[in-house]
């Protein structure tokens, strides 16, 4: 899966790291920031989708799409396709621009708008990997895990450096009985949540 990532993907992929780069340099007002994972979040996200149970592949939190290709990697592998919601228009703008010049518009379908007025209509969810704003984070686990398949996963980004902000919601899924979960220290930490 990333040894054979075509031109296009690795060309895009290296513009978004370079933008974000200087976008926590300069800075850029947070809302205009890219905040994409790192490269290796990207690929341990892409390894957790490969690996995932038949069902909806969604995504909460687009921004210009970085962590979308590393999904749509693991779903144009699995012939299935990633449903990533975003609400900012420019980033919706960006993204648009990302899933073309990746070549992967037939593999990422993405909603303009907030995933919570969405998620409702997805019964059987394989994977979802949540990178939001933070105040949404919980409001969200409570619609997307009743929604899991047996084995299906809930990724939550910043769960280490953004800890005080997500307490209660770490809390609630390490103490959940419906899922297995762990806060694991890769990039800036995630749930990882797997419903039994």
């Amino acid at each position: 899966m990333f040894h054979s990532i075509r031109a296009s993907v690795l060309t895009r992929m290296r513009a978004l790291e370079q933008i974000d780069a200087r976008d926590r340099q300069d800075g850029t007002p947070r809302l205009e920031r890219l905040r994409q994972v790192a490269p290796e979040t990207g690929k341990f996200l892409a390894l957790l989708a490969a690996n995932a149970p038949d069902g909806e592949y969604l995504e909460i939190g687009t921004s210009a799409g970085y962590s979308t290709m590393w999904l749509a990697l693991a779903c144009e592998m699995l012939g299935r396709e990633i449903i990533t919601f975003e609400v900012l228009p420019e980033k919706v703008a960006l993204a648009r621009e990302t899933f073309q010049a990746a070549q992967m518009e037939e593999t990422v379908k993405l909603i303009e708008g907030d995933a919570r007025q969405y998620i409702s209509q997805y019964e059987r969810i394989g994977f979802c990997f949540l990178d939001a704003e933070k105040e949404v984070y919980e409001n969200c686990y409570d619609m997307v895990v009743p929604r899991l398949v047996k084995g299906g996963l809930l990724v939550a980004d910043n769960a280490i450096n953004h800890q005080d902000t997500l307490q209660s919601m770490l809390d609630k899924a390490l103490a959940d009985e419906r899922v297995d979960a762990l806060v694991v220290p890769v990039g800036w930490g995630e749930l990882i949540c797997r419903k039994i």
